[in-house]
């Protein structure tokens, strides 16, 4: 039986989420005013249901705050609804809204209400993921710095940890409400308690009852989830696992691990729901790139994991990530990942659709056509079905239709193997299973008006077209499979249909004995069969190689679905009387056919005719070099006379940067001794990547990324009797995530301990960091000279700075900055991402601050790696007019600094609807 909670609400949990509500802050604007109708949401063994009707959920993970442009989070959105995505997961990250206690942001890139409303106008359904913890490869896993310094330990009923998750949740859950589906608002159709919470314990048990009732005491009233492996399905609606069976490791991108079969997870009550099903790695300082990481995760992998998942009876499919971004300024948690989070998805970081995103469209438009896929059970174990050839087998109890995944036993297995198989009633059905291929087949289908009795071939969607404008409609159904195999459908019908072979090479064969009409075919470019029965509704039949099948895109309209193929991207379609109104992206001049059973009279193409069945590409984009380089030196703050009176005073007992109130970025130090000394023993956390410099009295001591160091003087270093400095910059990565629940976010960042050697005097420390930047936030840059002074923003005069040119070798330790401008007239009508390419050289020991317009759009380690290309988030670049672009390098060493060359690259060129971006 179907049921919306499934939790107990007990009387203590009313009074806490009673007394929740009467306490929370009005901290949220008022929401605006829209048409409200509600819905119910409800849920049983098999799947979800949304008014009632079964909805397979398809999902992709997007982290708005890791692309700073609202116009760009709507182009996501439309590429994964077109890509055939019916919902999107939305982690909220707390640290990207709130500098400080009490203090929150939700304007402009902040602006999750318009994310909201974007997702809604979009027509994608969100879970929302607040947290309070998020993990994500992201600063302190979405804990603000602030939240480092509590005694009291993280995602436990600690009292000052639970006062600061209410404060956040008491701002974030009020807008995630308003814009709930059940009462109208909006798409949001769920809401996970938590992330990837592994306390089994009394205390992890209050914990996440709390935050339910949290909730539900802030107006949530969709079903409550979690990904926390089932330790919680008492204390929320359904609680799934998460699943990465290729894990983190890109550096073999050819090998894979087994395809885990999740009916395990499958729990009484509760679809089968995997939170976060992998689409992607993360990749660490010095990793193989992700380009490796898609070659792991790419279309064959998910292919063949997505339909074994739907082979375990999942009917809930969160893939992570599908659009992953960067992760500018400081939002990287070292431990992980660097600048780009990219992930290997199949959206990637300059917002490109790659091979792996045509796959997910294939099956997510089949997930969506195949209603039956929503409730099936499965019809015995996997079995052999022959030589190196598996099957799974499930079938929908209410309407018979049955569904067979086929693939290799090993999944590493790359040779090509035949064999004969069951599908429905029917037996020794030859198939061909490539190197790591996997297939979904249908079988007893009432597919619309027909009756597909099986076929070797994989439905991508089918519908039917032209229906309800009182003329001609028909089916149309798209079927592919991987290029040169055979291909096999079998119809039937009451009487021999007339069978009209419009493109292509099929054979057709009638039994009458059984009513069955057999198609033979290869899959080659595409074939067109129109198949039409007596007295019946004619079926328009479209086979297609996979290649081919990419090519076509379906929109669902007011009147009907329609298939366009030929555009690089189709993002909508709607009709104003007989003219088809569509919109969407060309990357080249390209052929264009619809499908739509007749209704359109005339297309237009982002508001201009459609002339010739071809629609334009863009125009050709020159870029400038980037040249006119000024260079200046800052670093300040070694010189022994620099006047640090104005810097916080450091307790020696807690001179790590949060202690002090600067949690993200560089930060100076300045130790203030008297007497003789022969050297310094000194300990930071900077985190993976990170680095501290030291000086002396204005000398250079060295660099490190050990964590403790014995820095020894040079004689005649120390003024004897007089006021000495030591000056260390801390260049700091980020926090760490806290994953295992254990405070690792509070592992310190900056100095953490000093202590003079051959001297037992004390050090009297002074720090500095960063200040808050109003429009960026608190997470764009740190404590440099040049950051606390705006070398780094757009209107800074840099007209005394010496001009320079690039490459350039720099023999002066600490920190520099160039600067120059950069023009832009690019297209209003193209898209064209943009970016920053940075010379590899390993054999040189700098880290270079990357800045557009203000931004940091990453950090450059030259003998780390192994990121060289930044792209510059949309929103963040002015395509018609003047870009400032500011780069602070750290020479970490007094022989190999300086920088090597940048260029500027685009990443495509694409035309697009008016008004976009």
């Amino acid at each position: 039986m179907a049921t919306q909670r499934r939790f107990p609400r007990t009387a203590a949990a009313a009074v806490l989420a009673a007394a929740m509500l009467a306490a929370a802050p009005s901290a949220v604007p008022e929401a605006k005013a829209k048409a409200r109708a509600a819905h119910t949401i409800a849920y049983d063994d098999y799947s979800y249901m949304i008014d009632g009707k079964r909805l397979y959920v398809w999902s992709g993970e997007f982290h708005y705050w890791r692309l700073p442009s609202p116009s760009a989070w709507r182009d996501v959105l439309e590429k994964m609804k077109a890509g055939g995505f019916n919902a999107t997961s939305i982690y909220f990250d707390w640290d990207f809204h709130s500098s400080a206690p009490g203090v929150y942001d939700f304007t402009g890139i902040r602006d999750v209400d318009r994310l909201l409303d974007i997702a809604a106008e979009v027509g994608i359904y969100v879970i929302a993921r607040p947290g309070p913890y998020i993990n994500a490869e992201t600063d302190g896993g979405g804990f603000p710095g602030w939240l480092s310094t509590q005694k009291g330990r993280a995602r436990s009923t600690a009292p000052d940890y639970l006062a600061a998750a209410d404060e956040w949740l008491s701002r974030i859950d009020p807008v995630i409400a308003r814009h709930q589906l059940t009462d109208g608002g909006g798409s949001v159709i769920a809401y996970q308690v938590e992330n990837e919470l592994y306390t089994d314990t009394p205390d992890g048990h209050a914990y996440i009852r709390h935050l339910a009732a949290r909730a539900t005491a802030d107006g949530i009233t969709v079903p409550l989830v979690g990904n926390h492996k089932g330790i919680f399905t008492r204390e929320l609606d359904i609680d799934g696992y998460d699943r990465y069976p290729q894990e983190f490791d890109c550096r073999h991108p050819d090998v894979w691990s087994p395809l885990p079969d999740m009916a395990f997870a499958h729990k009484k009550g509760e679809p089968l729901y995997l939170p976060e099903f992998q689409g992607g790695a993360f990749d660490p300082w010095g990793g193989p790139g992700y380009d490796k990481c898609r070659q792991l995760t790419n279309g064959d992998f998910e292919k063949a994991a997505y339909e074994n998942n739907m082979a375990s009876g999942s009917t809930m499919q969160n893939f992570y990530m599908v659009y992953g971004g960067t992760s500018w300024g400081y939002l990287a948690s070292p431990g992980s990942v660097y600048s780009s989070y990219d992930y290997g998805a199949p959206i990637s970081e300059d917002r490109q659709l790659t091979e792996k995103y045509l796959v997910d469209k294939r099956l997510g438009y089949m997930v969506q056509a195949v209603a039956p896929l929503t409730k099936t059970d499965e019809v015995g174990d996997a079995t052999a079905a022959g030589g190196a050839v598996l099957t799974r087998t499930r079938r929908n109890p209410d309407t018979g239709t049955v569904f067979t995944v086929v693939r290799h036993k090993d999944v590493n297995d790359k040779s090509t193997d035949s064999a004969r198989i069951a599908l429905g009633g029917h037996r020794g059905i030859p198939v061909v299973v490539a190197g790591r291929d996997s297939k979904l087949l249908v079988a007893d289908y009432a597919m619309d008006h027909q009756r597909l009795e099986y076929s070797t071939s994989e439905i991508m969607t089918h519908g039917v077209f032209g229906e309800g404008d009182g003329g001609r409609h028909e089916d149309v159904a798209l079927l592919y499979g991987r290029r040169g195999q055979a291909g096999r459908t079998v119809l039937r019908y009451a009487e021999r249909p007339k069978v009209t072979v419009l493109a292509g090479t099929v054979g057709q064969s009638w039994d009458a004995g059984s009513g069955d009409l057999r198609l033979d075919y290869t899959h080659r470019g595409l074939a067109q069969v129109l198949v039409e029965p007596p007295g019946g509704t004619p079926l328009r039949l479209l086979l297609a190689d996979d290649a081919t099948a990419d090519t076509f895109w379906r929109q669902d309209t007011a009147r009907g679905p329609v298939l366009v193929r030929g555009p690089e991207l189709v993002r909508t379609a709607s009709y104003a009387g007989g003219e088809l109104r569509l919109t969407g992206d060309t990357d080249r001049t390209t052929p264009v056919q619809v499908f739509d059973g007749g209704r359109a009279s005339s297309v237009t193409w982002n508001g201009r005719p459609v002339r010739d069945g071809r629609l334009p590409g863009p125009r050709p984009v020159t870029l400038p070099r980037l040249t006119g380089w000024r260079f200046s030196r800052e670093t300040p703050e070694a010189r022994p006379g620099y006047d640090d009176s104005g810097w916080r005073t450091a307790d020696p007992a807690a001179l790590a940067a949060d202690n002090n109130g600067f949690h993200i970025g560089s930060v100076w130090y300045r130790g203030h001794f008297t007497g003789s000394a022969t050297g310094a023993r000194l300990t930071a956390s900077t985190g993976k990547a990170g680095e501290w410099l030291v000086w002396l009295n204005g000398r250079f001591l060295g660099s490190t990324r050990d964590a403790s160091k014995a820095f020894r003087f040079p004689a005649g270093a120390v003024r004897r009797g007089q006021d000495n400095v030591l000056s260390v910059l801390t260049v700091n990565m980020g926090h760490e995530q806290d994953f295992r629940a254990n405070d690792t976010h509070k592992k310190p960042r900056g100095l953490t301990a000093a202590a003079l050697q051959g001297s037992a005097r004390p050090i009297a420390w002074r720090v500095q960091g960063g200040t808050l930047d109003p429009v960026r936030g608190p997470l764009n840059a740190g404590g440099l000279y040049g950051e606390r002074h705006g070398y780094h923003l757009p209107d800074h005069d840099d007209h005394a700075w010496t001009p320079v040119t690039l490459p350039r070798t720099d023999r002066t330790p600490g920190v520099s900055w160039y600067r120059t401008t950069l023009p832009l007239a690019l297209p209003a009508d193209q898209d064209v991402p943009l970016s920053l390419v940075l010379a590899r050289e390993r054999s040189r020991h700098y880290r270079a601050l990357l800045y557009v317009n203000g931004w940091m759009v990453g950090i450059y380690v030259s003998d780390l790696g192994p990121q060289q290309a930044f792209p510059i988030p949309e929103g963040v670049l002015r395509t018609d007019g003047r870009n400032s672009i500011a780069v602070a390098v750290v020479n970490a060493d007094a022989r190999t600094g300086g920088l090597g060359t940048i260029t500027l690259r685009a990443t495509g060129n694409h035309t697009v609807p008016p008004g976009w971006g």
